[in-house]
């Protein structure tokens, strides 16, 4: 495509958001000589009824192609394709009505989750609450891009990472448990009575060895388990997290052409999350300052 990043578009009071994007070959198509892109920050959860997203969708015919990308996988309602000349009254006619520039460029870019215990009863953490509360916290630094480069926070409430963190954020957030699993004898033997080979498709597939089944029972080596999800994904009414409930914090994903596409490592095997959030936060951001101080410019 011909296209040219030709200097920054924005809106008043803001450093990101907005995405300059102009055709190399304005003469040849002038309906796209600027092409700017608009990104609205998500609910938590991406949450939205149908009067949102008519709402959204009839400003954006108003003032821009009609086009959109909903959703952008790590975040942000992505509005494709305005002028320079609109900018200010997209953003005049959508925070007026409750709505918020998304994040671009070197900042903190705009946190996503997974739909928390909204929804999922695997869900060790408040995702939807954890980032709200950090997208609160981090305002100025989402707006006004200040960092070396780009940094993503991403929340799951559990290991089966429905939003992706541990590939696709440089701090990833997941749910876990301290403890042993909870385990019903007899709904385990409703799933074998039901036809499921127990061992083929439960035993045999943990990662650490830490199960066995036998005589109808499953047994579990907790101390060996490293809390994947699979055998409570796997058997639903017959497996439960342990009862203490906390985060397992991660850094360093990232994609990079020449090593490929790495996930992140542990940092903190478990953290306990209370209902402010304080502590999470405040190691956020000593996670934060240490790499401002220390990133290649």
């Amino acid at each position: 495509t011909h296209w040219k990043h030709g200097g920054i578009v924005g809106v008043l009071g803001y450093g990101g958001g907005v995405i300059g994007r102009y055709s190399s070959l304005p003469e040849e198509f002038p309906g796209v000589a600027h092409f700017h892109t608009v990104r609205l920050n998500q609910p938590s959860g991406f949450f939205y009824n149908a009067e949102a997203l008519r709402m959204i969708c009839d400003i954006w015919d108003k003032y821009g192609s009609g086009l959109t990308n909903v959703h952008g996988s790590t975040g942000d309602l992505v509005l494709l394709g305005t002028t320079t000349e609109n900018l200010e009254a997209i953003f005049a006619e959508y925070s007026s009505r409750g709505w918020d520039l998304g994040s671009s460029g070197s900042a903190m870019r705009t946190p996503s989750c997974c739909v928390g215990q909204a929804r999922c009863e695997w869900a060790n953490i408040d995702s939807m609450g954890i980032c709200n509360s950090l997208t609160q916290h981090f305002q100025d630094e989402m707006h006004r891009p200040a960092y070396p480069y780009k940094f993503k926070i991403k929340v799951s409430g559990c290991a089966c990472d429905c939003v992706a963190a541990i590939a696709r954020a440089d701090c990833s957030i997941i749910g876990t448990w301290k403890g042993d699993i909870r385990i019903d004898q007899a709904e385990v033997k409703n799933y074998a009575d039901a036809g499921m080979d127990i061992q083929k498709e439960i035993i045999d597939m943990c990662p650490t060895d830490c199960m066995y089944y036998n005589n109808g029972e499953i047994k579990i080596a907790n101390a060996e388990c490293n809390t994947c999800m699979h055998c409570i994904a796997k058997m639903t009414k017959a497996l439960k997290p342990g009862t203490e409930k906390g985060a397992t914090i991660l850094i360093g994903s990232k994609a990079p052409i020449v090593v490929g596409s790495l996930l992140s490592w542990v940092v903190v095997p478990f953290i306990k999350v209370d209902d402010n959030y304080e502590k999470l936060t405040e190691l956020i951001e000593n996670i934060i300052e240490w790499w401002d101080d220390n990133a290649k410019p």
